[in-house]
């Protein structure tokens, strides 16, 4: 069973602590395999592949812009979060999850990625919108090959336009004794001009969409949450347990205090002893 928690808006630090809190339970076994669904403040993260060069805004215009630059251990170059995003922090014990192709016993590392791959080309699939890997790529991609015919009798010259791929959701993981963090970021209505201020993923041929901007309209971020849910409960073969708060979370942890800040207010500033 993966329990799933949608905790609203956090700064990326607080989100880093909750994960490092949740992995350490999950190694213990203290909790099960859990899903942590969220939107972050403004931020630029940069994985352990990242490069200082695909950051191309000043220190100022990042100021201005209330964007905050955090190094991250998970995999990858440098990319955005912020509102409008909905970030998905699996924490997963792989061990515990069985191997597709029959000779492994557990699944591995790119086999989970491409797993996370498909809950996001399904959930996109859910709204409309046909997506799909690159090879060489991590992450999820429009599928925009097809080819538009201007109308008979259309006063256009151009006959056809041909509509290139862009990124909707990015992806960037760390696994630690066979315990997942860090996850996917899957692009809903958030304001795409954030991702002018680096080179996303290192990446300069390929724009960033998202699904607002392919479907012409806002998408409510709780239809999507369910979508992403149902999806990882199919491809990862579990039930989905939605909790409605930390605390429900915590309570099968053994030695765990209960005394949970109002949905991680004050997460941030707590002593180490309130989390022990």
């Amino acid at each position: 069973m993966i329990s799933v928690l949608q905790l609203g808006t956090l700064d990326y630090v607080t989100g880093l602590r909750l994960q490092q809190r949740l992995v350490d339970l999950r190694k213990e076994g203290r909790i099960g395999d859990v899903l942590l669904l969220l939107e972050h403040t403004p931020v630029i993260t940069l994985g352990r592949n990242a490069k200082a060069a695909n950051i191309l805004a000043s220190p100022e215009r990042l100021a201005e812009r209330t964007v905050e630059v955090c190094e991250c251990d998970r995999g990858g170059d440098v990319t955005f979060h912020g509102p409008g995003q909905l970030v998905g922090y699996p924490i997963f014990n792989l061990r515990e999850i069985q191997a597709d192709d029959g000779k492994q016993k557990t699944l591995g590392a790119v086999a989970y990625i491409r797993r996370l791959e498909e809950v996001l080309i399904r959930t996109c699939a859910d709204f409309g919108i046909p997506t799909k890997r690159v090879s060489g790529l991590t992450g999820v991609w429009t599928d925009n090959d097809c080819v538009e015919t201007a109308a008979p009798g259309s006063p256009v010259e151009q006959s056809s336009t041909v509509l290139g791929e862009a990124k909707i959701a990015a992806i960037g993981v760390h696994i630690s004794r066979a315990v997942t963090s860090h996850g996917f970021a899957l692009n809903l209505n958030v304001d795409l001009s954030y991702f002018n201020l680096i080179i996303p993923c290192g990446i300069t041929s390929k724009p960033v969409t998202s699904m607002a901007k392919e479907l012409g309209t806002q998408v409510p971020l709780t239809d999507v949450a369910h979508s992403i849910s149902r999806n990882f409960g199919l491809i990862f073969q579990s039930q989905m347990l939605w909790l409605e708060s930390l605390d429900l979370l915590l309570k099968s942890a053994v030695g765990v205090p209960m005394r949970v800040p109002e949905e991680l207010r004050r997460l941030r500033e707590e002593e180490e002893s309130s989390w022990a």
